[in-house]
């Protein structure tokens, strides 16, 4: 990847006194775009929970319902 400069060249730019300096009323140069810089863009998210996850967390909140049970079961007999 080749690294481009990202400021002006202040010889080329119009609008800057000697030294760099921007005179009164003028608007500062905008810099060049970087084509490293910025956010990285987002990777596609999957939407809602995966079967398999899901199927474990509901066998086992059955499994834990059913202990209940039973042992509410026990006590009563």
């Amino acid at each position: 990847m080749s690294h481009v400069n990202p400021d002006p060249e202040p010889e080329r730019t119009t609008g800057l006194e000697p030294g760099g300096g921007v005179p009164p009323g003028e608007t500062p140069p905008a810099e060049s775009s970087m084509p490293e810089a910025g956010p990285r863009e987002p990777q596609a998210r999957s939407r809602g929970w995966a079967k398999v996850p899901m199927t474990l967390i509901l066998v086992l909140v059955a499994l834990i319902a059913a202990f209940f049970l039973v042992y509410a079961l026990v006590l009563i007999l």
